[in-house]
Order: C-alpha cells, then structure tokens, then sequence
C-alpha cells in the first residue's frame, strides 16, 4: 500500500509539473484540436478543383457537351487554350490536366473510325493525378456513350460491374485522416510526454531529490507513465468526441470505451519507449533527434499511411514486433468497422505482451541510469 500511495502522489506531483509546462500543455491541446481538423480538411486526397484546359480543334456538339461535364467541385471551369498553349500551361504549373480533341472527331465517331481523345497530365501533383484521371476517363466515356446511343454501340456489355464501399461509402477524405491524425499522435505525445517529464527532472535537478527519498526506480518511472498516459487518454476522448464527431461529422462505428481500453494498453509501451530515449539523450535537443530518427519511421511504417502488406516483406516481418502496428490495426477496426472484442482481442494481446516486456527492459535501463546518477 506504501508503494501504491508513492506512486499516486508522484503522479500527481507530474501532472502538476506538466500544468507549468506552457509549451507542453500547448502542444497536447493542438496535437488534439487543430492538428486533427487541419489534417482532415487541409490535407484532402480527394479531387478538388482541378486545373483543367482543353483544345477543342473539332467545335462540334459533342466536343461542347464534353466541356460542360467537367464540373465543379472536382474541377475548375475549363480553360479554352490553342495548342501551342500546352506546354507553357503545364510548365507553370498552371494546367494538372489539358484535353486534347481532335479535328473531325464527331463525324469520326459516328463513322465508327475510332478516333482518339488525348489527355495531358501533370504527374508532379501525383495525387490529384491519379484520381483526375480515372475521373475524366470515366465522365468522357459516360458522355460520348450517351451521345452515340447504345443503338449505334458495337455490342452491350454482357456484364454490369457496380463497386460498394464498405465503410466510407463516398469516399471522404475526412473519414480516415482525422481518426488517424489522432491514432498517430497518441504514439507521438506519448513518447513526448514521459521522455521531457524525465529530462526535465534531470535538468532543474529535482531528480536528486528523488533518489534520496525512500523511492524505487519503478514506482519514480510508473508515475510518471500513469500521469501522463491519462492526460493522453482525457486528450484521445475529448478529440474523438468534440473535433472528430462533432466539428467533422465524422461517424465513430465501434465502441469508444474498447478504443480507449486498447490505448491504455499500448501506453504502457509507447510512454516506456519515451522514458527509455530519455534514458540515452542526455538534453531536450538529443531526445528531438533520437524521436526525429526512431518515432518518425516507426509512425510511418505501422500501417496508418500505407498498408503493411505493400512493404517488404523483411521489413513487414520486423514491424510485426513494433506494437504500434497492432495499436493501429485495433484502432481502425474498432473505430472504422465496428470490430468488437471477439475480432480485436489478438492484437490486444500482443499489444500486451510486447509493451509488457518492453516496459520491463525499460525499468532495467531506467533502474541503472538512476544508479549511474547516484554514483
């Protein structure tokens, strides 16, 4: 009970410290609020106003009824250019997309001579690239089908293809960028959290206080880890509830309290990682460099920007020990599909596992970094 009670009033004397801390406080309340709205509405992978120009060396109906069904708000108003005007445009930068329509091409059409349709794409805005283009070549298929008549077609499609998306059904950004702008920062704050509340001990010198009260090692490095894994919890709810449902109208499928269960678990590793680079830099710039060169990659290759399966396959194999990848398969199955803990419990126990034996090697470390400090 004695270790218990040292313990919770560590934690305490942590959350107070934080409270002090302005830029600390101010960094959990923006990771939480406008970085999760930026990231779901300023960070679009949707189409949005492409640039787009178009030579219409033919002139006809159908090269006009083209034109008008390019529309807002996936593209601008097209641009009528010369051909001479392509390449400048796309040079400056100030064409993504010019369609190119040949002389004759109507009559060529309904001659049955197939003509062609040529369409110039800027490919250094890769994302409004590869989306504008499936766009296009879809409403200019639509369109010229329409005008032909299925009377004139060669042959009816003996098969009709229809696509259902499960989850997102209108594939909105929105969606999937907000959940996971705060399923990230959960690793990011976490790991910040613990490892300055440790560096700071260490450069205002209260950590010599500690050592000579009647204190261990694990309930100095548990204190810390509970008091700031509930600020991150409190943040993670507060996020969910007011920016991602509220401001966003971003539907939660899943049961809030087994996403917020599930965090409590990977904290234990993710503020044991924090204090354990705490335990190796020696000042606040060190630990920047060691959470720029290890927590960046790792955030990044846990399958919440690319799916795991399209890395490689060695490297799919080493992240498999890393528990944030588990955190975010939990995360979005729950969040996103609606997934209880019949699905989720193999990834909660792995979380577990891992964070648990981590958490150990982190008390050995954190145990002899203190018995340097005495010494």
């Amino acid at each position: 009970m004695q270790r218990l009670e040292n313990i919770f009033r560590l934690g305490i004397k942590e959350l107070y410290s934080l409270r002090r801390d302005a830029v600390l406080m101010a960094l959990v309340v923006w990771a939480f609020t406008l970085s999760v709205y930026t990231a779901a509405t300023g960070m679009s992978h949707d189409l949005r106003n492409g640039a787009v120009a178009m030579v219409d060396a033919d002139r006809s109906q159908l090269s006009l009824r083209l034109r008008q069904a390019l529309l807002p708000p996936y593209f601008k108003v097209p641009e009528m250019i010369s051909f001479d005007e392509i390449d400048p445009g796309m040079d400056s930068g100030r064409y993504t997309f010019v369609i190119v329509i040949p002389p004759e091409f109507e009559a060529d059409l309904l001659a049955g001579r197939d003509p062609e349709i040529q369409i110039n794409i800027d490919a250094t805005a890769m994302m409004q690239a590869g989306i504008g283009e499936g766009y296009i070549t879809n409403i200019l298929s639509q369109e010229i089908a329409e005008f032909v008549g299925p009377q004139s077609l060669d042959s009816e499609p003996m098969v009709e293809l229809k696509a259902r998306y499960a989850f997102n059904p209108n594939l909105t950004s929105e969606w999937f960028t907000s959940v996971m702008e705060i399923i990230n920062n959960v690793t990011m704050l976490s790991i910040v959290l613990t490892g300055a509340a440790l560096i700071r001990e260490r450069e205002h010198g209260t950590i010599e206080h500690l050592l000579v009260m009647p204190l261990r090692p694990f309930e100095i490095m548990l204190a810390k880890v509970w008091a700031n894994g509930l600020v991150i919890v409190a943040a993670v709810g507060l996020s969910l509830w007011l920016v991602v449902e509220t401001m966003l109208q971003v539907p939660v499928a899943g049961s809030r309290i087994l996403f917020l269960s599930g965090t409590v678990l990977y904290l234990f590793f993710s503020t044991a990682f924090g204090i354990f680079l705490a335990t190796i830099a020696r000042s606040m710039p060190q630990f920047g460099l060691l959470f720029m060169l290890v927590v960046l990659p790792m955030n990044l290759l846990s399958g919440g920007e690319t799916p795991i399966e399209s890395q490689p396959e060695l490297l799919q194999n080493m992240m498999q020990v890393v528990p944030s990848v588990h955190f975010v398969k939990f995360a979005q199955a729950i969040l996103y599909r609606n997934a209880g803990l019949d699905i989720v419990w193999p990834q909660f126990l792995l979380v577990t596992a891992i964070g648990g034996v981590f958490f150990a090697f982190a008390v050995l470390r954190f145990r002899r970094n203190i018995s340097e400090m005495r010494t």
